[in-house]
């Protein structure tokens, strides 16, 4: 009876009973782990409703339903974006062409005009394609240009100043395309190749070639000259004028006839062969060249 009746007295004043506040080596024990366990302990179901009732809140207020006017932005939005876009945006001419260090590899793939080229380009290679006519603009703002290549393209013609500015400009390449004249050429071409045209004597001026006192080597074989080209310029060593219908070469096409004394000591090479003239009948057309052209003499 005695223990029931404490037992009893025990239950009654549990609750009065208040929890011991933290002792001192509680508290070095907070100070050496830190605190966050401490806290989360005595937190965590707190943060957790509040975290909870946060995120509701959250998905409460993403649900917005949107207006006429938002869905009408939104609607010409999407037709803004699906308006295609010109190819010359999509493929800018590195991406078109290949461009490695200041050079431009544009070959073999069908463009009918030269496209845009980076400012600081040196050489362009525009080899086998469609291309029908050269441009001044082509080159207006690329002045740093010291070779071009058009080989096999279709180009007849090719506007005057197309090259004015291009004063770096060392070999100007023209092969294989159906022009019918020259365009004034630059300066300081040391090779100028314009073989298999359809160039007749006449396509070319007087001067064309006069002032070019770097220029090496010309070809020019495989078109339709009557006659071998005036003015040739002192610098030239080899010559290429085969296959083309030159009927008649005079005293002064390579030499000068007033001055038996005069050596063009730097030409290596002159083809004349298959020509319709006979070499052998103009022996005063040769005598200031070292070697002999190549071509008939019989």
């Amino acid at each position: 009876m005695k223990t029931l009746h404490s037992t009893f007295l025990l239950l009654l004043f549990a609750p009065l009973i208040l929890p011991a506040p933290p002792t001192q080596q509680d508290l070095r024990m907070m100070n050496d782990y830190g605190t966050d366990n401490f806290e989360e302990t005595i937190f965590g179901q707190d943060y957790k409703d509040k975290y909870l009732d946060g995120k509701n809140i959250k998905d409460k207020e993403t649900l917005i339903i949107p207006d006429k006017k938002s869905l009408q932005l939104q609607k010409d939005e999407s037709v803004i974006s699906s308006t295609p876009k010109k190819e010359s945006d999509e493929m800018p001419t590195c991406l078109l062409c290949v461009c490695l260090s200041r050079s431009v590899y544009c070959e073999e793939i069908d463009i009918d005009a030269v496209p845009p080229l980076p400012k600081e380009s040196d050489y362009l290679y525009a080899r086998f394609n469609k291309i029908k006519k050269l441009t001044a603009k082509d080159f207006a703002d690329i002045p740093n240009l010291r070779r071009l290549d058009f080989t096999g393209n279709l180009i007849e013609d090719i506007e005057d100043g197309t090259f004015s500015k291009l004063s770096l400009l060392e070999e100007l390449i023209l092969a294989e395309n159906q022009l019918l004249k020259l365009p004034v050429l630059p300066p300081k071409l040391t090779l100028f190749n314009a073989k298999y045209n359809k160039i007749k004597s006449r396509g070319i001026k007087a001067n064309t070639f006069k002032k070019l006192n770097n220029l090496s080597f010309l070809y020019l074989d495989h078109n339709a000259l009557e006659s071998v080209p005036l003015n040739l310029p002192e610098s030239l060593r080899v010559i290429h004028l085969q296959f083309n219908n030159i009927t008649s070469i005079t005293d002064d096409t390579f030499c000068k006839a007033n001055d038996t004394r005069y050596i063009r000591d730097r030409i290596e090479e002159i083809r004349l062969e298959g020509n319709p003239i006979i070499l052998g009948k103009h022996p005063n057309s040769f005598i200031c060249l070292k070697r002999l052209p190549v071509g008939s003499y019989i």
